[in-house]
This record gives C-alpha cells, structure tokens and sequence, in this order.
C-alpha cells in the first residue's frame, strides 16, 4: 500500500518561534520538546535567522521537524536545506516555491486562502496545507474548505488561543500553528511552558 502524500506529525501543532534571538533559540526549542511538541519553525523574519536554525537544527533535528516560516523566496529554501531543515512554511502560495521545496525533500506547509489557491498547491504537491489568517475566516470556513478538499492536512493558523483551538479542530483541522499567544519575543521559558502546555491540554480534550 502506498504511503500518504500528506503530513501530519504525531502532535499536529506548529510552534512559531517569531522574533527568537539565537541566544535564546536552544531553551526555548528545548522546553517545546520536552512538553512534546514535533515542529517548530522560526520565520525568516527574525533576527540572524539563520543561526537561531541552524542551533535548533543541531541539537535537535533528530527528535523533532525543525525549519523556517515566511518563506517566499526559492532562494530561502534552498538557505534552509543546507542548514538542514525539512520543513517550510509560507504564507501564501507560489508553485515554484513548493515545488523547489519538495526537490529538496523537505515538507511544505503554503498558506492559502481560497478553494483555488489550496488546489493549486496541491497540484505542486504541498503536503499540508495552513489557512491563513485563520482568525479573519474562522471556523464556518474551514468547514466549507474541508468539504471539498482531499484528506490533506489543514492547520489553522493566525489567531489560534487555547480558548479557539478546539472550534477549528472541530471545524476540520488536524491541528493550528501557535504564533504569538505561544511565543513573544524576549519571553522567558516558562511562559513558552505554560502556552505550550495549555495548547497541548486543548488538543488532547478536543482529540479525546
């Protein structure tokens, strides 16, 4: 039988490191491990990025997806395979961009908007899919988008709190990306704990 196309981690939420320094980039990745989550990224708009990636992709690549968000160049990803992180997040969706990831073996998750944009990444073969903003189109929509897509993952993402995640997972999501409500810049470790572990309680009661 043929594997799936598609991805979905063991714990299907994303956590978004957005504005992480490289001093910072090891506890805070650290503490999401521990509590259980499987992805993270760090958007491309952070400080030294590069760096902060690279740390998170060597201490602990083997244990959990490490890569980079707000990917909207080809030449971003190709920056982020040879640091050796396998996952992509972008905000919008561009063909040649996941197509550019996907030759390079790394997962895709475009974000989408539209019944046709979610096709069209598709079609280049994303293995996920993140409706974003979220929040702006709320759970009525992801409803009506997951009734005519294929059984690709949709992850919510933009707005998600503990207090709304489960509405989306209701509505047809597998899980969200957390971007701010986890982590702000500069917040100290046991705040990313306490967030994560909300998170993390909301998935487990709504999969329950």
């Amino acid at each position: 039988m043929p594997s799936s196309p598609y991805w979905m981690p063991a714990l299907p939420l994303i956590a978004i490191l957005r504005g992480i320094r490289p001093d910072e980039t090891l506890a805070h990745v650290e503490a999401l491990v521990d509590v259980g989550f499987d992805a993270i990224e760090i958007p491309l708009n952070s400080p030294d990025w590069q760096t902060s990636i690279g740390l998170a992709v060597r201490h602990f690549g083997d244990r959990v997806c490490i890569g980079g968000g707000t990917v909207v160049r080809i030449e971003d990803v190709d920056a982020l395979a040879a640091l050796g992180a396998r996952l992509i997040v972008a905000p919008n969706t561009r063909p040649a961009l996941i197509r550019q990831a996907i030759s390079k073996n790394m997962i895709v998750v475009p974000g989408v908007a539209t019944p046709s944009e979610a096709f069209d990444a598709l079609d280049a073969g994303a293995q996920a899919l993140k409706v974003f903003p979220a929040s702006v189109y709320g759970p009525q929509f992801i409803r009506a988008l997951r009734a005519v897509l294929p059984p690709v993952p949709l992850y919510a993402v933009g707005g998600i709190t503990p207090e709304n995640l489960g509405a989306y997972l209701k509505a047809g999501c597998v899980g969200a990306g957390l971007g701010s409500q986890l982590y702000q810049p500069q917040q100290l470790v046991s705040r990313t704990i306490a967030m994560a572990r909300a998170y993390v309680q909301t998935f487990q009661e709504s999969a329950a």
